[in-house]
């Protein structure tokens, strides 16, 4: 009888399977690379999946051409309650992007006859994409308010304020922001939200995949199964597939499915992004805690790395790390210093403050890390 072989691994770095960085294989890939090649910190892909080719089923077509109304991709339902019982949520549906499914979402919000109408309460910090979904909302005659991230009495006075006009909130803020050390106080927004017969709306884009038991993200991480939330998110970064899923109720998933825009008017997701998000919960059910145990530790040695060169990075303990930059020196020739030196990082500007952003990988190695912080100890911290 024949011994059968063990299946090979195939480095993240390449091929995005079923290996994390410290393999054999890994350690191949990286020689082969070589020292030359650049340390990209700008790609969220956090755990590192890529969904090459090679690794993932054959389709027999990109789209059936027709809309999700008329009929499902293949395995499109399938993908959807696999998602929804990870981020402990009754039901679940997809969509091509988080840009259609909050401008859909908030369609239909803003439409709703039944019940009491909504107030829009929209957290400060919430990401530009849901917030355009709430604009729509507005254009259909929904009052909309915004507070500051976390600011729980001025939350709890506009969610007062929306009940004696007859109004329930719906409150918008997103599972995590990048830069924070912290997420936001999500189980005190849906207890506000609750007690005045309203809806949290998160946009966990960040958080799934990261954060949580198995990476199920922000209903897990914050114990809100139960409540009154729904969760729109992309699996874009957590997963590497460009593919959105609506996550809550079975109630309102299920009516938002019958009156959806774009699932009448639009393309469904692609055949191929299903498969790719079929192949991302097999790869998260096999070894998805120990890529987050590895984007972990990269990230403990990221901040240590900078600690011991006197630069504070921000962003706690999520993939996510700045730098904020000294007045006296300018954010562009900062950045294009770093590309010199082979370091790819983000530019940004918050609150008026330069940054580099960091974004952390579980497929980054201990070279890349160290790569970053000698270049970030010269061209920050020496010459500021």
């Amino acid at each position: 009888m024949r011994p059968t072989r063990p299946r090979k691994r195939r480095c993240l770095r390449c091929c995005c399977a079923s290996a994390w960085p410290g393999s054999n294989s890994a350690r191949r890939c990286e020689r082969a690379v070589g020292a030359d090649a650049a340390a990209d910190f700008t790609s969220a892909l956090y755990l590192g999946l890529r969904h090459g080719r090679a690794t993932l089923d054959d389709w027999p077509a990109l789209t059936l051409g027709k809309p999700a109304a008329l009929a499902e991709v293949p395995g499109a339902r399938a993908v959807a309650r696999e998602l929804a019982q990870l981020q402990g949520c009754a039901a679940a549906t997809l969509l091509p992007s988080t840009l259609h499914l909050f401008w859909d979402l908030f369609g239909m919000l803003g439409r709703q006859r039944e019940g009491r109408p909504y107030t829009v309460l929209v957290d400060g910090a919430a990401y530009p994409v849901a917030r355009w979904g709430a604009e729509r909302a507005t254009g259909m005659g929904l009052p909309l308010r915004v507070f500051r991230s976390g600011a729980l009495p001025e939350l709890a006075v506009l969610v007062s304020q929306a009940r004696n006009l007859g109004r329930r909130p719906l409150i918008l803020a997103d599972g995590y922001y990048p830069g924070h050390a912290d997420a936001p106080p999500l189980a005190r927004y849906a207890a506000l939200a609750a007690r005045a017969d309203g809806l949290l709306l998160l946009d966990d884009t960040q958080a799934l995949g990261v954060l949580g038991r198995r990476g199920g993200g922000s209903v897990a991480a914050h114990g809100l199964a139960g409540a009154p939330v729904l969760v729109g998110a992309s699996l874009a970064k957590g997963f590497g597939v460009p593919l959105a899923v609506l996550a809550g109720s079975t109630a309102l998933v299920r009516r938002f499915e019958s009156v959806s825009d774009m699932r009448l008017h639009a393309s469904p997701p692609a055949v191929a992004t299903v498969v790719a998000a079929r192949h991302a919960l097999a790869l998260n059910a096999a070894c998805g805690d120990a890529l987050r145990a590895t984007l972990r530790q990269r990230i403990g040695e990221f901040r240590a790395a900078l600690a011991a060169r006197g630069i504070a990075a921000e962003g706690g303990a999520f993939p996510v790390q700045a730098v904020r930059l000294p007045r006296r020196l300018d954010l562009a020739p900062a950045h294009a210093a770093l590309r010199r030196e082979g370091v790819m990082a983000v530019p940004q500007c918050r609150g008026g403050a330069a940054l580099l952003a960091f974004l952390l990988r579980a497929d980054h190695t201990k070279a890349d890390i160290a790569r970053a912080a000698q270049a970030l100890r010269h061209h920050v911290k020496e010459l500021a």
